[in-house]
């Protein structure tokens, strides 16, 4: 290498850490992986967690950080607090180390001298736990959540979400983000979906899923086919944490008829796998 056209020394000439960690996240992630934005932000979000541990472990700032410094002992330290401080599950947990991993992977190619230490930070392994029994309800107990009563605006736009929810087997961050142009309610009545990893699917609706829609968009005549099909009263889309609400006040509701379900912890999710089962 000595009497070549170049040495060790030039390949990691001016490369560092705050610079591999820039170029995984503006170029790496966006332009050669081209993954969502979604993954952008948890990747971002690791990464900011990571940082305020290190500076408080190490006494190091991020800019003052090396690859070197990112080593077995730092990614379990890291990791541990975020299950005993953070109360972060296990999931939870390995998805924080699988953004890690990426950027070492990524970053083992661009500085070739550091590849015995990433080899060792990437030994660290993901955590194993048990799977819980999947929770889903009766159609009796569907059938009751769908019964929502009441004939204002967002009575109706809830029960339209619930039933969508539950034909469809869709996350909730699918539905919500649909929008009008999306739902096809005549011949073949289907609703197409954007899903993880910016996956489209059609979805078959339902007789009387599409009859739903066709009288929602009947009645809300102002939306156009770029509007959210499921508005907020400011016309923007539902949140997660807003869906989450609506659907555990028809749970409460449904309750009058099986008590049951209050000892029951229902979310979106448990609707996905309603339709599943």
């Amino acid at each position: 290498l000595e009497h070549g056209s170049w040495n060790l020394s030039c390949v990691n000439a001016g490369l560092g850490f705050p610079a591999l960690v820039q170029e995984f996240f503006t170029s790496y992630l966006v332009e050669q992986r081209a993954v969502s934005s979604g993954t952008v932000s948890a990747y971002r979000d690791a990464f900011t967690l990571l940082f305020d541990y290190a500076e408080r472990s190490l006494g190091k700032v991020p800019t003052k950080l090396t690859l070197a410094d990112i080593d077995p002992d730092l990614i379990v330290g890291f990791l541990n607090e975020l299950e005993t401080v953070r109360g972060n599950c296990i999931r939870t947990r390995n998805a924080r180390l699988a953004a890690i991993r990426s950027f070492l992977q990524f970053a083992s190619r661009r500085d070739v001298s550091q590849l015995n230490a990433v080899a060792k930070a990437l030994a660290v392994p993901m955590k194993r736990f048990e799977r819980p029994m999947l929770e889903f309800l009766t159609r009796e107990q569907m059938v009751a959540v769908l019964a929502l009563p009441g004939t204002t605006w967002l009575a109706e736009r809830d029960r339209l979400l619930l039933h969508l929810l539950y034909n469809t087997g869709a996350r909730v961050s699918e539905m919500i983000g649909t929008r009008v142009e999306s739902v096809v309610t005549g011949e073949g009545a289907c609703v197409h979906l954007l899903g993880k990893g910016r996956k489209h699917r059609s979805v078959p609706l339902w007789p009387a899923t599409a009859k739903l829609v066709r009288a929602w968009l009947t009645r809300n005549t102002q939306l156009v086919a770029t509007s959210p099909l499921l508005p907020t009263r400011k016309g923007t889309f539902m949140t997660r944490e807003n869906a989450s609400q609506r659907l555990t006040l028809a749970v409460k509701y449904a309750s009058t008829v099986h008590p049951e379900l209050l000892t029951m912890r229902v979310t979106p999710h448990t609707l996905r796998h309603t339709t599943a089962m």
